[in-house]
């Protein structure tokens, strides 16, 4: 069992500290990272998605439907939740109770899921991390977006159409939803479209990670109130909400332990990310993404053993 949670978390966290050595130093310039942002969620993520789902067949993706049930219900929830405490019971402005939100109910799919599942569970898994971008993608993402877009515009200028257009025409976004309805067509990818698309998806989970050590790095550990709630939500009660709604759907062992870890990952950083690309540096977000992957290491470690007998 040690080595399978060895197997499974030493690659994710190796990377991770490349990235976090790599801004702690200034090798890598850890206060400007518009451009390899760009180049993570605009390119390698959305190709990474798109690589995967569109390739799956139609059996494939309906048989992910409870997984992403799942993982949807459980993600909005929490959000839902953080966002209210942070907007009503912290007094933040709209933005910032959105990407809070955003930071704590959207784990690390992208860079820490890749990895972590084909670990645990074989290649073949990985459309499970697909779909949870996808659900990540077509949810969260999305809904923050908007948040963020509405809270950009001028007061005369807040047009929901404008807005909704905004935040679905990003890559993360929209890659997602092409990707699954190019699936159900049952078309299939040209064999040079998926050459192409897997030569730059293959770099997504090792960016991704690079790029999250590189965040962490820069961002300053205050724990406070805030911070703590938003750690042990995102680390304790979402995989144990997983656990719970997999239980009421009444969904095979194999689902139920892919959404446990699934949800058992550590906050994502597309809720700062978000943030940076509209100006706003949220202290709160920083310090609970260092919070939440440092205790993650135990968390995930827990996870991994707890649900080790699920078959």
């Amino acid at each position: 069992m040690l080595l399978i949670i060895c197997d499974a978390l030493v690659p994710v966290f190796f990377v991770l500290m490349l990235g976090y050595l790599a801004g702690l130093t200034r090798d890598v310039n850890n206060t400007h990272v518009a451009e390899l942002n760009a180049m993570v969620m605009d390119f390698a993520i959305p190709a990474a998605i798109f690589a995967v789902v569109a390739r799956a067949s139609r059996e494939v993706l309906l048989a992910q439907l409870p997984l992403a049930a799942i993982l949807c219900v459980s993600m909005l929830m929490l959000y839902a939740v953080i966002y209210v405490m942070a907007r009503y019971g912290f007094k933040a402005s709209p933005s910032e109770a959105s990407v809070q939100a955003c930071t704590t109910s959207l784990p690390n799919y992208a860079a820490a899921g890749l990895p972590l599942i084909a670990a645990l569970f074989g290649g073949p898994a990985v459309v499970a991390v697909a779909v949870a971008i996808a659900c990540g993608g077509l949810v969260i993402s999305p809904l923050t977006l908007v948040v963020l877009e509405a809270a950009n515009q001028k007061p005369g200028e807040r047009h929901f159409g404008i807005v909704l257009f905004r935040a679905f025409r990003k890559p993360i976004v929209l890659s997602p939803i092409l990707a699954v309805l190019f699936a159900l067509t049952g078309i299939g990818l040209p064999d040079l479209a998926v050459k192409s698309l897997t030569l730059i998806a293959a770099v997504a989970g090792g960016a991704a990670l690079f790029l999250t050590g590189l965040i962490l790095s820069a961002q300053k550990l205050r724990l406070g109130a805030t911070v703590g709630i938003q750690t042990l939500v995102a680390n304790v009660v979402h995989p144990l909400l997983a656990f719970a709604l997999a239980w009421a759907f009444s969904v095979s062992a194999v689902t139920a332990r892919e959404a446990i870890m699934l949800s058992a990952l550590p906050a994502g950083f597309f809720g700062i990310l978000f943030g940076l690309r509209f100006g706003l540096k949220s202290e709160v977000v920083g310090s609970t993404l260092v919070a939440s992957t440092v205790f993650s290491i135990f968390t995930m470690a827990a996870a991994i053993y707890l649900t080790s007998g699920m078959h």
